[in-house]
C-alpha cells in the first residue's frame, strides 16, 4: 500500500508540474498577446492621426506618450536626426524627467548609439546615462534603441528605457517596437509634408505680392515722380517747385521702401535678419526715449552669410548701446547696405560726438569683428553734430 502511495504521489507531482507548467506557459503567452494587442492599439492611433492634420511635434509627444506606456518604460525619448551638422537633438521626452532634456543636442559621432545611424538597426545599450553626453541626468540602466527610419531617410531615434533597472523588453517586443517606430517615422513624413505644402503656398503668395509691387505699384509711383518733376520745372511761383521736390523726394523713397519689403518678401521665410534688426531697434526705443530709424538696401536676408550675421547683429546692438551711454541725442539711424559685394552698417546720431570716446571694451571688439572678416571699422563726428560709426566687410 505503501508503494502504490508513493508511486500515486509521484503521478500527482507529474501532474501538478505539468499542469504549473501549461498554467506558466499559459500566462506568458497570454501576457504577450496583451503586449501585442498594446502596441497594435498604439500603432492604430498613430495611423489615425496619419489620417488628419498632423503637427510634428504634437505627433511625436505622442509617439513618445504611447511608447512609454505600452513599454512599461522609465523613459521614452524621440531624438531627431540632423544630418548636415550629425547631431541629435531631443524633441521630446515622456516621463523619468525628460522635460529636462527637451531641446538637448549630441553629437552623432560622440555617442555610443552610432550604429542605430549608421546602419539603420536596433540596438540595446546596458547604461543610457553613458551612452552619451548628456547635460543633464539620464535615468541609469538598459534601453532600446530604435530608428525612425522610411526607406533610405533616418529621421531620428525612439529611445525606451527599462523600469527600475530590470529588464523588461524581450526579443518578442522587438518586432512590435520596430513596426511602431515605422509608423511613427511616417507621421513625421507626413507632418515634415505638410509643412513643406504650407510653406510652398506662403512663399508663392509672398512671391505674387512681390511681383504685384514690382511690376504696378513702383512703376505707377516712379511715373508720378516724372509727372512731378517736370511740373517743378514749370512752376512759376519757387515755393510752389520746393513743395512739388519735397513730394519726389517722398515719392523716391516710398519707392525704396517697397524695393525693401520686395526684397524681404522674395526671401525665403526662415531667412530673418530683418526681423532680427528690427528687433534690436525696437529693444533699443525704450532706453534711448525715441526709436531709432531704420534703414535697409539690398538682399539683407540671403545676401548676409552665416558667418557674418552675428557679427552685424553685434555691430548694430554696440551701437545702439553706445548712444544710449554717451551721445544725449533726440534722433539716431541705423542704415544697412548691401551694394558692390559689401555690407556696410551705418549708425549715427545727432549727440555730443566721439569727444572723449575711447575705443575699448565693445568698440574695440567692433573693430576685431570687422578685420577677422578683411573688413574696415571707422568712427567720425557727423554735421552739424553727433557720431558716426562705420562698419563695413567684403562678403
Amino acid at each position: 500500500a505503501t508503494e502504490e502511495c508513493t508511486e500515486d504521489d509521484e503521478q500527482l507531482v507529474v501532474a501538478l508540474a505539468a499542469a504549473a507548467g501549461v498554467a506558466i506557459e499559459n500566462a506568458r503567452l497570454y501576457e504577450l498577446a496583451s503586449r501585442r494587442h498594446r502596441w497594435l492599439a498604439a500603432t492604430a492611433e498613430i495611423t489615425t492621426m496619419l489620417l488628419g492634420e498632423v503637427q510634428r511635434t504634437t505627433a511625436l509627444q505622442l509617439v513618445a506618450d504611447r511608447a512609454r506606456q505600452v513599454a512599461q518604460a522609465e523613459l521614452a525619448l524621440v531624438l531627431l536626426y540632423h544630418d548636415d551638422t550629425d547631431t541629435l537633438t531631443v524633441e521630446v521626452a515622456a516621463g523619468g524627467g525628460g522635460e529636462r532634456l527637451a531641446g538637448v543636442t549630441l553629437p552623432a559621432a560622440e555617442c555610443g548609439f552610432q550604429p542605430v545611424v549608421t546602419e539603420r538597426r536596433q540596438l540595446v545599450v546596458d547604461d543610457l546615462g553613458k551612452a552619451a553626453p548628456w547635460p543633464a541626468p539620464v535615468p541609469p540602466g538598459r534601453a532600446v534603441l530604435v530608428p525612425l527610419a522610411a526607406e533610405s531617410t533616418l529621421h531620428g531615434i525612439l529611445v525606451v528605457t527599462d523600469r527600475g533597472g530590470e529588464q523588461q523588453h524581450t526579443d518578442e517586443d522587438m518586432p512590435m517596437l520596430t513596426t511602431f517606430a515605422g509608423q511613427a517615422a511616417l507621421a513625421l513624413e507626413r507632418a515634415q509634408a505638410q509643412e513643406e505644402r504650407e510653406m510652398l503656398v506662403v512663399l508663392e503668395d509672398r512671391e505674387r505680392i512681390a511681383r504685384d509691387l514690382h511690376d504696378v505699384v513702383i512703376q505707377r509711383l516712379f511715373a508720378t515722380g516724372l509727372h512731378l518733376q517736370t511740373a517743378a520745372r514749370l512752376a512759376a511761383r519757387p515755393e510752389v517747385a520746393q513743395r512739388i521736390q519735397t513730394a519726389v523726394d517722398d515719392l523716391d523713397t516710398t519707392i525704396r521702401d517697397i524695393r525693401s519689403a520686395i526684397f524681404q518678401l522674395r526671401t525665403p521665410a526662415i531667412a530673418g535678419l530683418r526681423i532680427e534688426l528690427r528687433e534690436l531697434a525696437e529693444a533699443a526705443t525704450e532706453p534711448l526715449g525715441f526709436r531709432p530709424a531704420l534703414e535697409l538696401s539690398g538682399p539683407i536676408d540671403h545676401g548676409v552669410p552665416d558667418a557674418i550675421r552675428p557679427d552685424l547683429l553685434a555691430v548694430v546692438q554696440e551701437g545702439l548701446s553706445n548712444i544710449v551711454r554717451h551721445a544725449q541725442s533726440t534722433r539716431a539711424c541705423v542704415n544697412i547696405v548691401i551694394t558692390d559685394g559689401r555690407l556696410a552698417a551705418t549708425i549715427s546720431d545727432n549727440g555730443n560726438g566721439p569727444a572723449g570716446i575711447q575705443e575699448r571694451g565693445g568698440l574695440a571688439n567692433l573693430r576685431r569683428r570687422a578685420t577677422s572678416h578683411g573688413g574696415q571699422f571707422t568712427i567720425r563726428e557727423a554735421e552739424p553734430t553727433g557720431t558716426i560709426l562705420e562698419w563695413t566687410v567684403p562678403l
